[in-house]
């Protein structure tokens, strides 16, 4: 998977995996990565779909509705991805903490759904319910952080509060923030997840 690599001034911090939205690159988000915690590792990776010819992480059938075959597919190999990705940098694999806007939050929450121990946490801007129906692994001791709005016209409130009931169901230690500013991710919205990962990782 095209990506960045960029090592951190200390190495026992954790790991960044920055997962961008719909249309974005592996450049997108390193800023984010440098206001939610400057001394940390980062590893920020491109969607391997192109949705006319914007990267995303799997295919939609529609706005709002996943191929999860794909979504499947494409959460394995970033997790077989991050594996590899860890004996190349030499970093710890239980380190790696993701942090998606919209599209890039999804794939983290997909990872969460179907892999135990894939993240030590996440911070998921603007997330959708990655699957339903399905049992989800333990995810204890695993902090998740969610920025939402409630007027998202994308990822509508009660989406939010489904994923949260889910991760909570099996697990996770989970910390909402709200604000009124649709699907955009805002410096508030960021510097609250700031707040959030110095207080918890």
């Amino acid at each position: 998977m095209k990506h960045v690599f960029k090592k951190g001034a200390d190495e026992s911090k954790r790991v960044l995996l920055m997962l961008h939205g719909t249309g974005g690159t592996e450049q997108d988000l390193l800023p984010i990565a440098s206001m939610i915690d400057s001394q940390a590792s980062v590893l920020s990776v491109r969607g391997n779909v192109l949705e006319n010819g914007m990267p995303r992480f799997f295919r939609r059938l529609q706005e709002g509705i996943f191929d999860i075959e794909d979504l499947e597919f494409r959460t394995k190999e970033l997790h077989e991805f991050l594996n590899e990705a860890a004996e190349k940098y030499e970093f710890d694999r239980q380190h790696v903490v993701a942090i998606g806007y919209s599209n890039g939050a999804n794939i983290a929450g997909s990872l969460l759904f179907h892999y135990e121990q894939s993240l030590k946490g996440a911070l998921l801007f603007h997330p959708m319910v990655p699957r339903r129906g399905i049992s989800l692994p333990s995810l204890a001791n695993v902090p998740v952080f969610i920025g939402a709005g409630d007027n998202d016209p994308i990822c509508l409130p009660e989406e939010t509060s489904e994923l949260t009931s889910l991760l909570q169901d099996a697990g996770a230690s989970v910390k909402v923030h709200w604000e009124s500013f649709g699907h955009q991710l805002t410096r508030s919205e960021i510097e609250a997840a700031k707040e959030w990962y110095e207080k918890t990782l």
